[in-house]
């Protein structure tokens, strides 16, 4: 009996590890600011959640009180939907380039586009933001988007998953009298929902999560987006910080992501599991 229970308490510990610290921040947006302030962790929720969310939604607290959380939350979704359906378009269109048309040097275009997952935003992030100070791009949704819409994973991903359409339905496409764009139109996007689902939920949550370049590329504090916000709000030295406004922000932070998920996860799944024809 041990053995057959031993496997669910080991997952419930894990799930337990996780949500703790999550469970701390809910209920800490609920308390007020000198409980948090001395020290003292509560571990059920207090009475003033509401006084607490409306702060943080229409006027932000910590050091940037001037930026409500409604302002920043707006910037990450449109950030994350820009960047999630940016990466998606791109890379359909390179997959199904690479793998539907014969043209020179195809695969030498398919390994220069592979190679470039060892080059993340970190190590190519100083020409990047030259390039985009040169086009005059910083202070703009335009200048926080562009550099991250282009994914090698995403075109790997594509490609694989249109190396198992069949020949046939080329073949048929072509007596059809279909040429590529109805093609792509027609058979390929529809037969790639699933997968594009699953990509939107992976690519939304790395938008939603980008710190680094939003808080080099924009000092626009009217473009600030919430996960640089929230870095901003927490003080240094005896600086007093606000928790109780700082923990309603992180939980309205993390309130989207966990929305898109529930939302998507059946997609999610069968994007992962299936392949359809």
């Amino acid at each position: 009996m041990l053995d057959r229970w031993r496997p669910y308490a080991i997952l419930a510990l894990g799930v337990l590890v996780f949500a703790f610290p999550i469970w701390i921040t809910v209920v800490g947006s609920t308390q007020d600011a000198g409980s948090l302030g001395r020290g003292e962790v509560p571990l059920w929720f207090g009475p003033h959640a509401s006084e607490n969310f409306a702060t943080a939604w229409n006027q932000g607290g910590g050091r940037m009180r001037s930026v409500p959380a409604s302002v920043m939350l707006w910037n990450s979704a449109v950030m994350a939907m820009l960047i999630a359906g940016g990466k998606i378009a791109v890379s359909l269109i390179s997959a199904y380039a690479v793998v539907f048309f014969r043209f020179p040097f195809r695969m030498a275009a398919f390994w220069a586009i592979f190679i470039t997952l060892m080059l993340p935003v970190e190590v190519r992030i100083i020409p990047t933001f030259q390039v985009m100070v040169s086009l005059d791009l910083t202070n703009s949704m335009t200048g926080l988007v562009l550099p991250l819409i282009a994914s090698a994973t995403a075109t790997l991903l594509f490609r694989q998953f249109f190396l198992t359409i069949p020949d046939e339905f080329v073949e048929a496409a072509k007596i059809d009298g279909a040429g590529p764009v109805r093609f792509f139109i027609d058979v390929v996007l529809p037969l790639s929902r699933t997968s594009i689902a699953a990509l939107f939920v992976i690519l939304f949550l790395y938008g939603w999560n980008q710190y680094l370049w939003p808080l080099l590329i924009i000092s626009d504090r009217s473009l600030e987006t919430i996960v640089v916000g929230l870095s901003k709000m927490i003080g240094t030295g005896d600086s007093q910080n606000e928790w109780n406004t700082i923990m309603a922000t992180a939980v309205l932070a993390l309130a989207p992501p966990v929305i898109v998920v529930v939302l998507m996860q059946r997609w999610f799944v069968r994007g992962l599991t299936e392949t359809e024809k």
